[in-house]
């Protein structure tokens, strides 16, 4: 049984709650209203499936200790772009052969940079993706385009989180641009309670992206 299963994973949902891995969890006894144990993490999962994206939402027990982290965005990588450029912070070593692949755009590029910076920091506290509970997300609409590029985030996402299957425990394929399916960059059944925010500006002249987590020490 992994870590993740051991915090007694809970799919909450109509009054019923179902563990997966772990048999009934005492939510199931109480309508899904009773507070966590001391030491456990709860996640409340969309029902039907066993593939979310993200948790509905996530109860901490009173003592789980959790960590926050700033937030992060990408780390300047390219010197060859202009500086302030969106593309001065594709990082072309995260990609096989030094190569942006096919249909990545430029806030998926800068997502996978900013996700490493984000597991980087969790593991100089010696936390893991897996340990991940909550997230916010702030995009920055790219030069010409009508929205924020959802679509690139979620993909870049995928490849951290949220890529193994909760029922059998089995890896779930991910695309990068419009490649096909593959086995993502970090194998992590998490799925963390997020918020995906368009906003008009970032601090840093050319990030179109910015990230922050918190985890939990259980």
């Amino acid at each position: 049984m992994n870590r993740f299963s051991r915090r007694r994973l809970g799919i909450v949902a109509g009054g019923t709650a179902a563990a997966l891995g772990v048999g009934t969890t005492d939510a199931a006894a109480s309508g899904g209203r009773k507070a966590p144990r001391p030491t456990e993490v709860r996640f409340n999962l969309p029902p039907g499936g066993t593939n979310p994206s993200i948790a509905n939402g996530v109860a901490v027990g009173s003592m789980v200790a959790v960590y926050t982290s700033s937030g992060l965005g990408p780390a300047a990588a390219n010197p060859s772009a202009p500086a302030g450029s969106p593309e001065q912070y594709v990082d072309l070593s995260l990609f096989p052969g030094g190569k942006l692949p096919a249909g990545v755009t430029v806030t998926e590029a800068q997502a996978w940079n900013t996700l490493t910076r984000i597991v980087d920091n969790l593991t100089t506290v010696g936390l893991r993706p897996r340990d991940v509970i909550t997230m916010k997300c702030y995009l920055k609409r790219p030069a010409g385009a009508s929205d924020a590029d959802y679509a690139g985030w979620n993909r870049a996402y995928r490849q951290f989180f949220a890529n193994v299957d909760l029922g059998t425990g089995a890896p779930i394929p991910v695309p990068t641009g419009t490649g096909a399916a593959a086995p993502a960059k970090i194998l992590n059944p998490a799925r963390p309670a997020r918020a995906t925010l368009e906003v008009a500006g970032l601090a840093v002249p050319g990030w179109l992206i910015e990230v922050e987590v918190q985890a939990t020490y259980h």
